[in-house]
């Protein structure tokens, strides 16, 4: 292969003698570059035949020894998995839930989950879960922590609670910047190996817990003389509580309180070691992923302290992240920089409206639709439909490209497409609606054809194809809407709006919301909540027992 000097020098030589060969090339280049940008929409209108293609193609690359899906390295397919609820939700297959369940608890006891600390690494470079890139990563955990609420919401699984707990409760404790920014990495190695600081050696726990809890602890944990990576163990869990307590003639609650002592004992120790840096930039987009899950989380577990996190999150990007109307990308020791992309403004707003449902303020309901009209003056491709990655304000570039794929990340089209339709189920903005159909009409053949690649766009496309449940809520205060918000947000519905306000601030939010239009305190109760599906509702409820009662009727 040639040096890139070479290449240069070419290249001139090429431009010199030979330029209008070089016009002609660098069209047809262009030309060809833009073609490749277009998706090729649909002919037919979007139908349950795509995502019941799509479920074919899914379950056909399902891992059913170890969970997830395909071999080594194997990445925790957070929107895979989300989709696959949806499904059984939607058309009751077992076998979906069956799935979702055999990963969840596979990924949860794996090592590629820290069981000390809380908080997934980045991938297992394995096909069992057992041995990560220790780099932790924050959209992998805001996308996980959301994916086990759920599945927590659909089954009350305690193992999915505690994971998500561990999740949330790590961000916060190492991941978040005194502002309220959350920070985008932590590093896989500390002094100079990979790991370092999460694995053991078996002596080093028989001196902190001694011989006894030492023992019931490695045989929980699969803590082993040899080890399981480069000579220590990365702890992971290959037997159930019960089965270990049987094996040691022990009591399940006794063998419990063990190991929860012992992870304690080891935590502690662990923080005295050298910690893993970080990268404490804070991006825009990713923090817009991990306000979503902390807002859910503060509803679904009935966790201040986690609304509060979201709240504050949300005042922090707002009050840092924007310049002269235009939110910006990235943010490091009180400094904010760069045109924000696509993916920015579809995720901050799927976070502020999530909290706006969560927590009643019509503040962040407002911000987001500001939001939304920014994002579609700066994104929107009048002529071809969909959002360009860059804005108008960006920049000019030789092509503006498109970005339909979930990767690592959900694409920003795919999370703009599920964001215009709850605004639309919200609001009545028929526009909303279109836009959003454009992109998922856009994207259907290609996600029928290779779904892995499309989780979120399909879990769009699900909700597009429902009648989403749209819920209003009207308090005397405040406490009285949080309560019904947390029975709304107890039981898992995912195709669902909701949209609450006090008595005294009503009048405003229903100028913004139509949902909360003539929608009353019956009476003297403290609440009164409205089930509705296009915007025709139920029977007005006033207490949580017969609010409880219609939702489960869905």
């Amino acid at each position: 292969m040639p040096g890139f000097p070479r290449v240069l020098i070419s290249v001139a030589e090429a431009y010199r003698e030979r330029q209008d060969d070089i016009k002609e090339t660098s069209v047809s280049i262009l030309n060809e570059l833009r073609r490749l940008n277009a998706a090729n929409e649909a002919n037919e209108p979007i139908g349950q035949e795509v995502l019941d293609a799509a479920y074919v193609g899914i379950v056909g690359t399902y891992d059913s020894l170890h969970g997830g899906f395909g071999g080594a390295p194997k990445f925790p397919p957070a929107m895979t998995l989300e989709f696959l609820l949806r499904t059984y939700k939607r058309a009751g297959k077992k076998e979906a839930l069956d799935i979702v369940s055999h990963t969840c608890r596979a990924m949860a006891d794996g090592g590629i989950y820290d069981q000390l600390g809380g908080g997934f690494h980045r991938y297992a470079t394995d096909a069992s879960w057992l041995v990560p890139h220790f780099e932790k990563m924050l959209y992998d955990n805001a996308l996980l922590a959301r994916l086990y609420l759920h599945y927590f919401q659909l089954t009350g699984e305690d193992f999915a609670r505690d994971t998500v707990t561990g999740i949330l409760d790590y961000v916060l404790r190492e991941m978040t910047d005194p502002a309220g920014g959350f920070y985008s990495t932590q590093d896989a190695d500390s002094e100079g190996h990979e790991g370092k600081f999460f694995v053991w050696g078996l002596d080093e726990i028989k001196s902190a817990l001694g011989e006894h809890d030492a023992s019931l602890f490695c045989a929980y944990y699969n803590v082993s003389e040899g080890g399981n990576f480069e000579g220590h163990s990365i702890l992971n869990v290959t037997q159930s509580l019960a089965g270990v307590a049987q094996q040691n003639n022990i009591s399940v609650a006794e063998l419990g309180e063990i190991i929860k002592r012992s992870r304690e004992k080891l935590f502690a120790l662990r923080e005295q070691r050298i910690k893993p840096d970080r990268d404490d930039k804070v991006l825009t987009a990713w923090n817009g992923l991990m306000l979503a899950s902390l807002s859910e989380a503060g509803a679904i577990l009935n966790r201040a302290d986690y609304t509060r996190a979201a709240q504050r999150n949300a005042e922090f990007i707002l009050t840092e992240l924007q310049h002269e109307g235009l939110l910006l990308r990235t943010w490091k020791n009180g400094t904010a920089k760069f045109n924000a992309y696509l993916e920015d403004y579809a995720f901050l707003i799927d976070g502020l409206v999530t909290l706006f449902e969560t927590d009643g303020q019509l503040r962040w309901f407002t911000e987001a639709l500001s939001l939304t009209e920014r994002m579609i003056s700066e994104f929107w491709d009048s002529e071809n439909g969909g959002f360009f990655f860059t804005g108008k304000s960006h920049e000019q570039l030789i092509v503006r490209s498109k970005d339909y794929f979930d990767n690592a990340t959900p694409s920003g089209n795919s999370v703009a497409a599920l964001c215009l339709l709850r605004l639309a189920a919200l609001t009545g903005n028929v526009t909303y609606r279109n836009h959003a159909i454009s992109i998922l009409q856009s994207v259907s053949d290609t996600a029928r054809k290779y779904p892995s690649g499309f989780g979120f766009a399909l879990s769009a496309v699900d909700f597009l194809l429902s009648t989403p449940k749209e819920i209003a809520i009207v308090g005397q205060d405040a406490a009285a809407v949080q309560d019904f918000l947390g029975e709304v947000w107890r039981t898992y519905l995912p195709n669902k709006v909701v949209a609450a306000s006090t008595v005294e601030n009503h009048a405003e939010a229903a100028k913004v919301i139509p949902l909360l239009e003539n929608r009353p305190v019956i009476g003297e109760t403290r609440a009164t909540a409205y089930v509705c599906e296009h915007f025709t509702c139920k029977a007005p409820v006033s207490d949580i027992e017969s609010l409880a009662a219609q939702l489960q009727q869905y």
